[in-house]
């Protein structure tokens, strides 16, 4: 009777107990409070438990199975009376909290406080007594009402279920086997859109895991997760991690810091009582294979993510360093996230949000979500994109006039032959010309056949570009064959059909090599894209023209025709600088100066700047753009030759003049052979 009027004059103490959200279970409920008590917060079933006795109100939930033996005791108001609790249950963090009266209780939160049974000196005695006015939330659905009880006992849903150690484990070793596995034929993306599904499972066990601190890692083969838990504040801290793992490859180590804006924008979500960062070290590039096959540094993939929220535009950037090995001088990193195409079950890298600084032996990528990130290694980094551009028109101008100048020299050369009968040497240069001129158009129009639906056309395209670039580079030889005959030589023997002859080697040899290459296999011409990278922005484009598919083809076939060439054209040059000397004579030496020009344009000496492409930094830029110049003006530069060299020929003041210049140019009286 005491205990009743007591409980009437005193007002309900706690009744704000009930004013959390966000939770994904609530349970509240009266209790009379009519003697000193206190919280019993131990081992349970795979449910949540709730008894209340005079003594203690016990509530009941899975310990990891190294803590099952102990259990958490929390002291109540002294005062007595009739009290307002509510019990919450956090999904995402796995925590529960009481709010008793206007006291709040994170269970189990301090590891410290807990309490090893068989400590006790003895056990109580315990009565039960019932709770008033109880109602249920679940998974944010109707407030019900429930009968007056002593013990309540709420079965858990499958997703609710506890995770132990042993459950991620296992998953991980399940993936890491599937990683393992040498890929099956014509699986490509389907294998993949599997492996970064069980990731994704993956990575929703991490997320409810019981932990048994504040940090804890898991696996130590390709996948390794670290889950970081981080206790909010009102005054939130960057958190930084370093990679614990021993490395031996390309990549040493990585480094994360993640800005306390991170944590304030998640703060906002009311009554969160944990952050769960997951770090994803993943040493297999398996699940992230782009259609291009970019290359990834050192295999490494790291992810990074706050459960159950998405991270974008963060105010201050996350920063993910990479410790590696030195980079090769023509590599440039790129930082880039993965970009999920859920439409098509594929995905690739993106650069945007993202920006990269290098210095030395490591990288640091700054961006402003959170997702998976690797470093992205981009070839040909040494020309700047707009050096590219500028590039690109010189090319193109440049061949268009080349094309209208050797059409005019044709023609010309053409007439001339018809006044006199030193033909031969005119009809060297003519069919250099003409092989210069399909080079020419062949390559303005190889792009635009590059972007044709009609595959074949492109293939016959790629196919006649070869043939024109290996009749150019025949002809030049050709060029030094004559100019060897006209030096060398001292008796000039006819030759029956000679210029038929060379006729057939000179456009003959390269029909017959590029059949060959055809009929060996049909896809070795065809659409060849090259990648082109930006280093405004990191993306990235793709340039195709009709061309050569086999880069061992064009090495060998090309540039060892080339080489060739370049060395028996070296040597007619120099023998023909020999004869130069020998004659040289004061008054002649500009007319010198242009003809050994002209040669060595016809010669295609100035085709050797190709091999400078390889080398690296300024010289390589300089070396590019000379060689682009020359070599797509090499048909007007032939056309200013040759007419510089007849207006030196009528300006000769006496005869001893002119016969030097006859027999320097190459339509001289020597060069009648045929």
């Amino acid at each position: 009777m005491k205990v009743l009027l007591l409980l009437l004059l005193s007002p309900l103490q706690g009744v704000g107990a009930s004013g959390h959200r966000e939770e994904d279970f609530c349970f509240c409920g009266d209790r009379n409070q009519t003697q000193n008590s206190s919280v019993i917060y131990e081992h349970g079933p795979a449910t949540i438990t709730i008894e209340n006795t005079a003594q203690a109100l016990i509530i009941k939930r899975p310990f990891l199975p190294n803590r099952r033996n102990s259990y958490y005791k929390y002291s109540l108001p002294p005062a007595l009376g009739r009290y307002r609790f509510c019990l919450y249950w956090f999904k995402a963090n796995r925590t529960l909290r009481l709010v008793y009266g206007k006291q709040s209780f994170l269970l189990g939160g301090d590891l410290s406080s807990s309490i090893t049974r068989g400590k006790e000196s003895q056990k109580t005695e315990r009565t039960s007594t019932p709770i008033f006015n109880v109602s249920c939330i679940s998974n944010g659905g109707k407030n019900t009402s429930l009968d007056s009880a002593s013990e309540y006992f709420f079965p858990a849903s499958p997703e609710s279920m506890p995770v132990w150690e042993q459950d991620v484990e296992e998953q991980l070793t399940a993936l890491d086997s599937l990683i393992a596995q040498p890929p099956a034929p014509a699986a490509g993306a389907t294998e993949q859109q599997m492996l970064r599904r069980k990731l994704g499972e993956l990575e929703k066990t991490l997320a409810k895991v019981e932990l048994e601190g504040q940090n804890q890692t898991f696996g130590k083969a390709t996948v390794q997760a670290t889950v970081l838990r981080v206790q909010p504040t009102w005054a939130p801290r960057h958190l930084a991690f370093a990679s614990q793992r021993e490395e031996g490859g390309e990549v040493h180590g990585f480094a994360v810091d993640l800005p306390s804006s991170l944590f304030v924008t998640a703060k906002e979500r009311e009554e969160v009582v944990e952050h769960r960062v997951l770090l994803m070290d993943i040493s297999s590039q398996t699940m992230f294979q782009d259609e291009n096959s970019s290359h990834v540094l050192g295999d490494k993939v790291i992810g990074i993510s706050l459960v159950d929220t998405v991270v974008a535009n963060l105010s201050d950037p996350v920063v993910l360093t990479f410790f590696h090995d030195q980079l090769p001088r023509n590599v440039t990193p790129l930082c880039v996230f993965w970009q999920e195409d859920t439409t098509a079950g594929s995905g690739s890298w993106d650069s945007y949000g993202c920006a990269t600084a290098t210095g030395g032996s490591q990288t640091d990528c700054r961006c402003n979500h959170l997702t998976y990130f690797a470093v992205l290694m981009v070839s040909s980094p040494e020309i700047a994109y707009i050096h590219r551009d500028y590039l690109s028109i010189i090319t193109y101008i440049g061949c268009l006039i080349s094309a209208l100048a050797s059409i005019c020299t044709i023609v010309f050369l053409y007439f001339r032959s018809k006044q006199r009968d030193q033909i031969t040497s005119m009809h060297i240069h003519m069919n250099l010309l003409g092989a210069i001129f399909l080079l020419d158009v062949t390559f303005l129009i190889s792009e635009h056949l590059a972007s044709s639906s009609n595959e074949a056309v492109c293939r016959a395209g790629g196919l006649f570009l070869h043939f024109s670039l290996l009749s150019c580079l025949t002809w030049m030889g050709i060029e030094g064959y004559n100019l060897y005959r006209l030096v060398i030589e001292v008796f000039n023997a006819y030759h029956d059909h000679f210029l038929l002859k060379l006729c057939l080697v000179g456009w003959g040899l390269p029909f017959f090599c590029v059949m060959l290459i055809f009929l060996a296999s049909w896809t070795n011409y065809g659409p060849f894209s090259i990648p082109v990278y930006e280093s405004v922005g990191g993306k990235s484009t793709n340039a195709t023209i009709c061309w050569i598919t086999s880069p061992l083809i064009h090495n060998v076939v090309n540039l060892g025709l080339f080489s060739v060439v370049f060395l028996f054209n070296s040597v007619m040059l120099g023998a023909m600088i020999r004869e130069i000397l020998r004659q040289n004579k004061k008054g002649h030496k500009l007319k010198h100066v242009l003809a050994l020009f002209g040669l060595s344009i016809l010669l295609g000496i100035p085709w050797v700047l190709v091999f400078f492409s390889f080398t690296s930094g300024v010289f390589r830029l300089v070396s590019l753009y000379i060689f682009t110049i020359i070599n797509s003006l090499q048909g007007f530069l032939i056309f200013l030759w040759y007419w510089t060299m007849v207006l030196q020929a009528r300006k000769s003041p006496d005869s001893q003049s002119s016969s030097d210049s006859v027999k320097l140019q190459p339509n001289s009286s020597q060069s009648h052979l045929g």
